[in-house]
């Protein structure tokens, strides 16, 4: 039996809007001033932009964005990078302030893999990546494979290979399918982005978690979507595109675009939040780009199906 899929206008749709949204509320990326005290948000707020530049380099990746939209990434990315990261100086601070943390360096690969560079930065990354402590630094398992994943990518050698960092997280082990709640369906998801770099390489998943997730993925987003739970449902319709073979018919892809408001936010759990803006950009921002994210990458499968069926 054929699983019935999406139309191809409304996976569009569900990215257009999304991008639209995060171009107009560009600004909310950018650290704030807490209230109390005279210190910047400025590390909490860094992990928001890398995420901008993994979801710009999907929809540049996949080439099946429209003008305006692919208009509107370029402009966010380039205002991220010179704007809000002050063209990489911020990633090479905090590098030289933390130079174990990772996050400035998986902050820092997208945008290089986009055409932007500073030297600087990639010296400190290179000289903390020699330190034994890099390698000793304790993470829970979906967190080791991520580094591996972004050293892999920058042309270091990771210091735990991806095989080895795969075998140890939840979905390398396979427990049982019903045991996944909030968390554990959250490492899931990301165990495929980085097993796949973000759906550039679906090969890279292997046959056995493939298979393990075709089988069960549908369960798991019956039960998010009976929730209401859209961050993590969008983050599973990216896996389903991330599979050989779609395993979602097109009522949960329905049910997600419903959920998306008129200007094209994405609620994390329930109805789109209300109070001051700020709050509500928090709230929303990342279900916002889960949405253009999990859009691309259905969109692009949903071509190329058309494309191959073609005489």
């Amino acid at each position: 039996m054929t699983t019935p899929v999406a139309d191809t206008g409304l996976l569009h749709g569900v990215g257009a809007r999304a991008i639209e949204w995060l171009h107009r509320h560009r600004d909310g990326f950018r650290p704030r001033q807490d209230a109390d005290t005279s210190d910047w948000e400025v590390k909490d707020r860094l992990k928001p932009i890398g995420e901008l530049a993994l979801i710009g380099k999907v929809l540049f990746r996949e080439g099946v964005a429209g003008s305006r939209q692919a208009a509107l990434t370029r402009q966010l990315l380039d205002h991220a990078w010179r704007e809000l990261l002050d063209g990489g100086q911020l990633l090479t601070w905090m590098q030289r302030h933390e130079p174990l943390s990772p996050i400035p360096f998986e902050i820092y690969v997208p945008f290089k893999e986009l055409g932007y560079c500073e030297p600087a930065f990639e010296d400190a990354a290179r000289l903390a990546h020699r330190l034994r402590s890099w390698a000793a630094m304790e993470a829970v398992p979906v967190r080791r494979l991520g580094i591996a994943a972004f050293e892999r990518r920058f042309g270091l050698t990771p210091h735990l290979p991806v095989a080895d960092a795969l075998r140890d997280t939840w979905l390398g082990r396979r427990p049982e399918p019903w045991t996944v709640e909030l968390n554990l369906g959250y490492s899931v998801t990301h165990t495929v982005f980085h097993l796949t770099d973000w759906g550039e390489n679906p090969a890279g998943l292997p046959e056995d978690i493939a298979g393990y997730l075709a089988d069960w993925l549908p369960a798991w987003t019956d039960d998010w979507l009976e929730i209401g739970h859209w961050d993590l449902l969008g983050e599973l319709l990216v896996v389903d595109a991330c599979l050989p073979r779609p395993s979602l018919d097109a009522r949960v892809w329905e049910a997600f675009a419903a959920a998306q408001a008129p200007d094209g936010a994405v609620p994390a759990h329930g109805p789109m939040p209300e109070g001051e803006p700020d709050d509500v950009f928090d709230a929303v921002y990342h279900p916002t780009l889960v949405a253009a994210f999990a859009s691309v990458l259905a969109t692009s499968r949903s071509m190329g199906a058309l494309s191959d069926a073609t005489p």
